[in-house]
């Protein structure tokens, strides 16, 4: 395949119907791992998105939003089944439904990618509800596994919503087994495991797999990355916030930018590429690339903010 893409993010493209007040609604393209895959092209890596879309008006504006984006699409594939629906019925506290029983999501052909696709890749990111949705989550758990087989770096971002019930624990642990890199949220974790605290959590899923680099987010609060038994921590710059959509994936996005292309950096730096990618995404409403002026920008005011904080053996005790 000429011209393969470095970078793959596999999984779910959907349209966002979100209710502004009496019977007032507005469609927003989304889907956790499609706004990865747009953050990543917006640092100027050469991302794909393997996912299938529907043939109608909601599969046609994510399509053009990839174009926009500048991803590759000759992994994106369109079908003649409906669209996914995410129906936001409330903000915060949130309140959602999905709509898609046999969506055109569910109906991506991984035999069917063109001969090559795989070849180039450096990182393949997978996560968000599109593992929780049968068929489709058991083929991409074992694209991953392939993929992993053949050398490529595993992302993985579970993104917990209500869907994953306990059913969802088995993908969990495999994802995580696999994953060279886990991004984790305070609200993941409290819906992935139900009655423990943010910290014991933490330390379950990292039991999965002590080896991968996690990355675990707080909101307002900041976020840190774990490494075997080292520990930083970082708040996040501080930002005119118009919207927090998006930021959790703008914030995958800038570490898997920092890690290829800054590999050389310390822990703190990969931190702080996440933490600016994360707070420029809510410089802008939606699920909106940041620009990569405005991270560039928030990356340099981390870096200058002052001594690191860095823990070693016995922090998450």
């Amino acid at each position: 395949m000429h011209d393969a893409p470095l970078m793959l993010c596999a999984g779910e493209a959907l349209t966002d119907l979100l209710h502004q007040g009496q019977d007032h609604w507005v469609s927003r393209v989304g889907g956790s791992v499609w706004n990865v895959a747009r953050a990543l092209a917006a640092l100027g890596e050469p991302t794909a998105f393997a996912g299938s879309v529907s043939r109608d008006r909601f599969g046609d504006a994510l399509w053009a939003a990839s174009e926009r984006a500048g991803l590759d699409r000759r992994l994106m594939q369109r079908v003649d089944r409906p669209p996914l629906l995410a129906v936001v019925e409330q903000g915060e506290p949130p309140s959602y439904f999905f709509i898609g029983n046999d969506s055109a999501d569910l109906h991506f052909d991984e035999q069917a990618l063109p001969a090559g696709w795989s070849g180039a890749l450096r990182w393949a990111h997978f996560g968000g509800i599109s593992l929780a949705r049968q068929p489709l989550g058991d083929r991409l758990v074992a694209m991953a596994a392939q993929l992993k087989q053949q050398g490529v770096a595993i992302s993985y971002d579970p993104n917990y919503r209500h869907l994953m019930d306990a059913s969802y624990t088995p993908t969990l642990r495999r994802m995580a087994a696999l994953a060279d890199l886990i991004k984790v949220s305070d609200d993941d974790l409290r819906g992935l495991f139900p009655g423990a605290g943010v910290d014991e959590a933490l330390r379950e899923l990292r039991a999965m797999n002590p080896s991968a680099l996690c990355l675990l987010t707080r909101g307002g609060a900041g976020a840190s990355l774990l490494r075997d038994d080292v520990r930083c921590d970082a708040l996040a710059p501080r930002v005119d916030v118009v919207d927090t959509v998006g930021a959790g994936d703008a914030s995958v996005a800038g570490l898997l930018h920092s890690l290829t292309r800054h590999a050389d950096r310390d822990l703190l730096a990969h931190l702080h590429a996440a933490l600016a990618a994360g707070s420029a995404a809510c410089l802008q409403s939606g699920a909106t690339p940041p620009g990569r002026q405005a991270i560039d920008r928030l990356f340099e005011q981390l870096q200058g903010s002052g001594p690191p904080s860095v823990q070693g053996r016995g922090a998450m005790d």
